[in-house]
């Protein structure tokens, strides 16, 4: 797992439709070869690189995105924030109320690819991203949601925070890792 933070970009999923891409002159495009459609990543975003061998935790695609949102959901809960998954819609949201109304936002997007059963790509929380950064897409292909972070839910966590929770959270889902050393 590789824990980055990127400039201000789009990336173009397989399944990214033309008229999803809003503003293409704001950021640089990228087309990618994981699952999804278009999605944000740059400052304030934690992103994390997701390469595990599924030859070793069942062969099962559904069972492992399943897994990365159960980490989300679980780094999630150690700041307070109660999260969840939503039938039909792939990523992690929280439900957000007010007087007389009520919606849900997406606050982390998973896009994933598994090739001979070793897993690409990953997942985009968002910590304290520039909200705005979002409007020159349709994120996820989904127009009816918002999307919501950490800090805009009154959540001042630093990225460090959110490393250590993500840290923590996945052992519990997809057990003990061992510290890889980073390259020079």
């Amino acid at each position: 797992v590789w824990l980055l933070e990127h400039p201000p970009l789009y990336t173009a999923g397989v399944s990214a439709k033309d008229d999803d891409l809003l503003a293409p002159d704001r950021f640089p495009v990228h087309r990618t070869g994981r699952g999804g459609q278009y999605t944000y990543h740059g400052p304030g975003q934690r992103v994390a690189y997701v390469m595990l061998d599924l030859n070793q935790r069942g062969k099962d695609v559904r069972g492992f995105v399943h897994g990365l949102e159960d980490w989300i959901i679980g780094a999630l809960d150690r700041f307070g924030v109660q999260a969840g998954m939503r039938e039909g819609r792939v990523g992690v949201w929280v439900e957000r109320k007010g007087a007389g109304w009520s919606r849900e936002d997406k606050i982390a997007a998973i896009g994933v690819k598994v090739r001979k059963w070793v897993s690409f790509h990953g997942i985009s929380l968002n910590v304290e991203p520039d909200l705005d950064h979002f409007g020159g897409i349709v994120p996820c292909g989904i127009t009816e949601h918002g999307v919501t972070s950490l800090v805009d839910l009154g959540v001042l966590a630093t990225m460090d925070e959110a490393d250590d929770a993500l840290k923590s959270s996945f052992q519990q889902v997809f057990g003990p890792v061992q510290p890889g050393v980073a390259p020079v």
